[in-house]
């Protein structure tokens, strides 16, 4: 284990500001974290911030492009196969373990983005991890043979019900995510079966 006094790399510079960041941003939302707390909170001062990430924008971008692409690839690897019950099944597990593990990130992705507050609608990062999965979707109904057309619809309602369930069971949590995930799926297959 590294020493107390020893100075860190950029790269672990970089990473120690994007956890400190996220931390932030899911705690008190974007436009209430200020660049001084993320610079207190990771003791460094507010230039070496702004050097690594040219301001909160960018630091805000850079935890949400991350947060994305785990939640993308987790839901990838979850619906390379299987009937498509099972991939709803999986994709929902996939999400919730999401939920589950990694509290911070899923709070980033489900507030309002900076874009959306004044709008006062849903999160518009929420509209985005739909597009991309709905993307991975595709690709993956093609290949085994479904209605690529219908992806969006599937990742559009995993989306939305992955989100509205996920921020309920952060509260209780219970029962386990695996329970949850095979509810989840039971309501879309019995009511999405016939398409």
């Amino acid at each position: 284990m590294a020493g107390k006094n020893r100075r860190l790399s950029a790269s672990e510079r970089r990473a120690q500001l994007i956890d400190v960041g996220r931390a932030a941003f899911a705690k008190n939302g974007y436009d209430a974290t200020s660049m001084e707390e993320i610079a207190d909170r990771a003791k460094v001062s507010k230039p070496i911030v702004y050097e690594h990430f040219g301001g909160k924008e960018g630091l805000y971008a850079v935890v949400v492009d991350r947060e994305m692409d785990y939640v993308v690839r987790r839901i990838a690897e979850a619906i390379a196969s299987g009937s498509p019950r099972e991939r709803i099944e999986r994709a929902a597990l996939a999400f919730l373990t999401y939920v589950k593990d990694h509290p911070d990130g899923f709070a980033v992705l489900s507030q309002d983005s900076p874009s959306a507050a004044t709008r006062g609608r849903l999160s518009s990062l929420l509209n985005d991890l739909a597009e991309r999965v709905g993307d991975i979707f595709a690709a993956s109904f093609k290949e085994a043979g479904y209605d690529a057309r219908t992806a969006p619809i599937y990742a559009h309602a995993l989306v939305g019900m992955v989100t509205f369930v996920g921020r309920w069971w952060i509260e209780v949590r219970k029962p386990a995510i695996e329970e949850v995930a095979k509810h989840m799926a039971a309501l879309a297959w019995m009511g999405l079966r016939h398409l």
